[in-house]
């Protein structure tokens, strides 16, 4: 019985969901920190803080899903650019295609004489040629046509809930920097929970991960209600 590996990676979601959670629980956070620091004794402080912060969810979350539409759009434009490029190539310079795949399995040790099946078979079938060419020399795998919608679709909606963490305390509090308290434990036990998750898939050392994630939103909060405090 052949023996099977797991090897767990993370899927285009699950880093749709990271891109969109980093942004929207730093942002949203940094900037109800720096209100709170600049608005601390003005009237209905809590009420401007939640119409500001609600604004840059939607803002950001509209440019974070257009970014993620964009970039996904362009991975799919460039794959079918390079594969009319790669089905040229082997229509009209199959010896160089050729060249390009003895050298390549070089790299892994594989002598001239040992390709020759695999290059005879691939010769029959143009395009598991073109399959080939395109996952082993350029790389790339063919994106899901469906792809750009999800992404925008993803990002944006995880911007949106990790947003909303650090605001929710406001929603509750009297004045800004009773929020801002309470806004700072919500989040950073989310930045600390959410840097562990992220870090499962990047790193083997998960903990330290989480430890960094928090240490960076609170510095960043941190900043910005200094500087509002300084200039208010």
């Amino acid at each position: 019985m052949m023996h099977k590996e797991e090897h767990f990676t993370a899927s285009d979601t699950i880093k749709d969901i990271v891109i969109g959670m980093s942004d929207g629980l730093t942002v949203p956070f940094a900037l109800a920190a720096g209100l709170s620091g600049a608005l601390a004794s003005a009237p209905n402080s809590t009420h401007i803080i939640l119409t500001a912060g609600l604004a840059e969810i939607a803002a950001g979350s509209i440019a974070m899903g257009l970014g993620g539409y964009l970039a996904a759009k362009g991975d799919a434009e460039h794959y079918v650019n390079e594969r009319i490029r790669e089905q040229r190539e082997v229509k009209i310079v199959p010896e160089i295609e050729e060249r390009e795949i003895i050298d390549l399995m070089a790299e892994y040790g594989v002598s001239n004489e040992e390709s020759q099946p695999l290059l005879m078979a691939l010769k029959r079938n143009p395009e598991k040629w073109v399959d080939f060419m395109m996952r082993f020399e350029l790389g790339l795998e063919e994106p899901d046509p469906k792809r750009s919608y999800i992404s925008a679709a993803t990002i944006g909606g995880s911007y949106i809930v990790g947003g909303l963490i650090p605001l929710l305390p406001y929603f509750f509090s009297s004045s800004a920097l009773t929020g801002l308290y309470y806004s700072c434990g919500v989040t950073l036990l989310s930045l600390l929970l959410f840097g562990y998750f992220k870090s499962t898939f990047t790193t083997d050392k998960p903990f330290k991960g989480a430890v960094e994630t928090m240490l960076l939103g609170g510095l960043a909060a941190s900043a910005a209600f200094l500087i509002a405090k300084l200039f208010s």
